[in-house]
């Protein structure tokens, strides 16, 4: 039996379109706000059709020395060219491609998933220090 685990894929970003990059700063000061800046296909874009594309991508954090994680934000990409007249009729894509803020007083780990239509779930994750 398969659990969700065993279904998220990943790899470097550089290679692969997929994966989604999280940009951050590596620490920040108590009290201060972070913004974070998640990004599929940064190095080699992904393509954006009707028929392949990122669905959507989600993004948590997981404090240091806790258990579970803190969904911080899901974002759903709706428009992948197609139109009344078909699939790739329309000259409306979005890009997979977020930008949240998060305030934190404790040192952790944000966690970020994409999901593409035909390729899966894929994850990526980055530390942050809380000076």
């Amino acid at each position: 039996m398969s659990t969700m685990k065993d279904l998220y894929q990943s790899a470097d970003f550089k290679s692969e379109k997929h994966v989604p990059v999280i940009d951050a700063e590596d620490s920040l000061k108590k009290g201060s706000a972070l913004q974070v800046n998640i990004n599929v296909g940064k190095e080699i874009p992904h393509p954006n059709t009707t028929e392949h594309h990122i669905a959507w991508v989600e993004a948590y954090f997981l404090p240091k020395g806790e258990k579970f994680p803190y969904q911080i934000g899901r974002f759903e990409f709706a428009s992948h060219g197609g139109s009344s007249q078909g699939p790739n009729t329309s000259t409306i894509y979005t890009q997979p491609t977020v930008t949240l803020v998060l305030k934190t007083e404790k040192s952790g780990t944000i966690l970020a998933s994409s999901y593409c239509n035909i390729h899966g779930l894929w994850e990526n994750a980055k530390d942050i220090t809380v000076e």
